[in-house]
């Protein structure tokens, strides 16, 4: 691994954390992955695994802003690179990064959430459905930036995408993060899906926020600042609640 030191101001002062870029194994290949740890590892024992939407990379702004964010907060977070549109491949991908972080030497992860933006989300779904089916306690959480429940104007596929939510465990702690204006969350049927679930749900509804989660007439640093601390809130609710 190749430590960088990075060193972030925010209203708070100075954060202080290192991101290691790493290759993960995958089958024959490697995913490129960055592993963004607080500057004090003392007592770090939660990780969160993000990977981004059909678009981009693991360098989009607002993975790295939350990396970075819950870094600063004392939470390890992976974040991983994989190009493949096929949903079957994301999460076989995704399992090989949960896999890397289980097997950290530096690190006793205990408890480990599962992210992802858009088709991103999806795949964190599925797996935490598989894994969930595998044993009890192996992921302890589901972020979902910018569910894609269907895309724009294509509604009747919402039933074929929310099947893996739909059939989460109620241990289950899930947050939803979505922007009022996502045309590719129709809030009717969202909230439809919701009613069927069983997990643990939060729902965060980003006003005027679109499916990239941006909103017009806001800065994109107030966006981003506004979304991670929601999501770390979260967290530390379930932190304190559940991973005890």
């Amino acid at each position: 691994m190749h430590p960088v030191n990075i060193q972030r101001r925010n209203s708070l002062g100075m954060d202080k954390f290192d991101e290691d870029r790493v290759k993960v194994p995958f089958g024959t290949k490697h995913l490129d992955a960055a592993v963004c740890v607080p500057a004090s590892v003392n007592g770090v024992d939660t990780a969160v695994l993000l990977t981004h939407g059909a678009g981009g990379d693991m360098n989009f702004r607002h993975l790295v802003s939350l990396a970075h964010a819950l870094a600063s907060s004392g939470i390890i977070c992976v974040r991983f690179t994989c190009k493949g549109l096929n949903l079957v491949y994301r999460v076989k991908a995704y399992r090989a990064v949960w896999d890397y972080v289980k097997s950290l030497e530096r690190f006793t992860v205990k408890h480990i959430l599962l992210g992802g933006r858009s088709l991103g989300s999806r795949a964190a779904a599925a797996l935490a459905r598989q894994l969930r089916a595998e044993t009890e306690d192996a992921v302890q959480g589901l972020i979902c930036l910018s569910f894609p429940l269907h895309p724009p104007g294509q509604t009747h596929s919402h039933q074929q995408r929310s099947e893996d939510l739909r059939v989460l465990p109620e241990q289950m702690p899930v947050l939803f993060v979505s922007g009022t204006e996502d045309n590719m969350c129709d809030r009717v049927l969202f909230d439809g899906v919701v009613n069927e679930m069983k997990a643990q749900i939060d729902v965060f509804w980003l006003k005027g926020g679109s499916h990239g989660l941006t909103v017009k007439g806001r800065s994109e640093d107030s966006v981003l600042d506004e979304v991670n601390a929601q999501i770390i809130t979260w967290i530390t609710k379930h932190r304190l609640s559940n991973f005890m």
